[in-house]
């Protein structure tokens, strides 16, 4: 007989250890899952739904053979919590386990994304410039945690790290600008010759790439409007070959926007500006540009949720750009790996398992036949960036032991780039909060403050981290978050 709603919901221990019960949570089967509950713990609809964070009518839709599905973590999460799930089920779930392991062992759940050739008992990386969090890492303010922390950078940021913070890049305002710039008003006015040169337009462009990948947003606030309104004007002036170069140009600059104003949360303009940026490489004829554009385009989808429409754009035009050109060069080969790893991306934000070890195998697959990591067509592509991408779907699909453990085998001097280097810090952060390890991923993102303060301190999304890290972590961590969040501007 079902329980009575006010009564607590008590969960038998062997349920955890039943076949249906694990194989319902290697498959994340909730549904399945839930019935288990019903079947051996007598539970209702209603006790499952106060234990759980959700609606009765959620749960009853959900217990369908052909039910509601959850695919986000957070459901995962708080589904795990409400049922005291214990650390081994959690496992195999794919969540991290609320207990830490003192020997070091980090969880790596079945379903984990590996490279194809990786064995399973990888050791972690311990050399410098590895993001090596310390498997023995005691809780004490001891040596060994300080030593970690030093190595956790690199060898290129270990005075860095150990230096005075430097004050924050301040709040990024003036995005309005924008908006004038991307509906193309208010009219620039008569360009003179200087401001059609193209070879000034492409060192502009280059100027604003190097900034962006840099994690230099407050300069691109300020000159990128203005470039995008030169950039415009010299596409309305010039005609054949001139004009095909100019909407080159102007593809990757809205593309940059795009990236900006995804950063600072503006979402409306970064619509806009993607779309902008597809108009202007299909203008160009240049295959590689469209391809590139189309990133753009793939995130926005994302975004809003669209993951399959990505995946499928995404998988389309890399196959498009293999037939579009005569021989893969460098360039292209760059641009397609990208593409790829996009699609993965929103793979493992579907909960696509399958789909996403596929695509990155594939970007691995090019990453080895461009021969290195090379920042052509400024895609930053090749294999560690590659590597990047499996901490972050390891991370979207809730496997924050699979995305520490691919962490630690990264070289950070591999990363040449500032924005890279910063969004794999702030992941690996995500992924150690997740983990249940909040010291460390409050010195991670000190360090990633130290090296793109702008990083930090502009992005929404980084600051919803920094407040739920905060809502999580023990008191001893809480005060060290008080005076960091203060720096960045985040108000907890």
């Amino acid at each position: 007989m079902p329980g009575r709603a006010q009564d607590p919901l008590e969960v038998p221990a062997d349920l955890w250890q039943r076949p249906e019960t694990l194989d319902a949570l290697r498959n994340r089967d909730i549904g399945r899952l839930f019935r288990l509950l019903r079947q051996y713990a007598g539970a209702s609809q209603t006790q499952i739904a106060i234990a759980c964070g959700m609606t009765q009518g959620k749960v009853s839709e959900t217990m369908k053979p052909r039910g509601r599905q959850v695919t986000t973590l957070e459901v995962f999460e708080r589904i795990a919590d409400g049922l005291d799930m214990p650390d081994p089920a959690r496992m195999t779930l794919g969540l991290a386990p609320r207990s830490f392991d003192p020997t070091g062992a980090a969880p790596t759940p079945a379903a984990s994304i590996r490279p194809k050739d990786e064995p399973a008992d990888l050791e972690p990386s311990t050399f410098l410039g590895s993001l090596d969090v310390d498997p023995h890492l005691r809780e004490d303010g001891s040596p060994l945690r300080r030593r970690t922390f030093n190595q956790l950078a690199g060898a290129s940021l270990f005075s860095a790290i150990l230096a005075d913070l430097p004050g924050d890049g301040g709040p990024l305002e003036d995005i309005e600008a924008f908006a004038a710039a991307l509906t193309g008003y208010p009219d620039a006015g008569h360009p003179t010759s200087a401001d059609l040169s193209l070879d000034r337009l492409t060192t502009a462009v280059a100027t604003a790439n190097r900034d962006y990948q840099n994690s230099r947003y407050s300069a691109l606030i300020s000159d990128l409007p203005a470039l995008l309104a030169g950039l415009r004007n010299a596409c309305d002036h010039f005609e054949g070959d001139s004009r095909l170069r100019a909407e080159a140009l102007s593809a990757q600059a809205h593309q940059i926007a795009a990236g900006v104003l995804f950063k600072l949360g503006a979402e409306q303009l970064r619509c806009i500006a993607a779309e902008r940026s597809m108009q202007a490489a299909r203008n160009s004829q240049d295959p590689i540009v469209l391809a590139s554009s189309i990133r753009s385009i793939i995130n926005v989808l994302m975004n809003d949720g669209h993951h399959s429409a990505a995946i499928t754009t995404a998988s389309t035009y890399a196959q498009q750009l293999g037939r579009d050109i005569d021989r893969q060069t460098p360039e292209s080969l760059s641009v397609y790996g990208s593409l790829l790893l996009r699609g993965a991306e929103a793979a493992g934000q579907r909960n696509d398992r399958h789909t996403a070890a596929t695509l990155l195998d594939e970007a691995e697959d090019a990453g080895r036949r461009l021969g290195g990591d090379h920042n052509y067509r400024w895609t930053a592509f090749g294999p560690t960036n590659v590597q990047l991408y499996r901490v972050n779907i390891a991370l979207q699909l809730g496997d924050a032991g699979a995305a520490i453990q691919e962490a630690r085998t990264i070289n950070l001097d591999r990363i040449p780039l500032t924005e890279r280097k910063a969004t794999l810090l702030i992941d690996t952060a995500r992924a150690l909060t997740q983990w249940g390890k909040h010291e460390k991923a409050y010195e991670i993102l000190r360090a990633a403050h130290q090296l793109a303060p702008e990083e930090i301190s502009a992005r929404p999304a980084v600051h919803r981290m920094v407040r739920e890290l905060a809502a999580t972590a023990p008191p001893s961590t809480k005060r060290q978050l008080r005076d960091f969040t203060t720096q960045i501007g985040v108000r907890l």
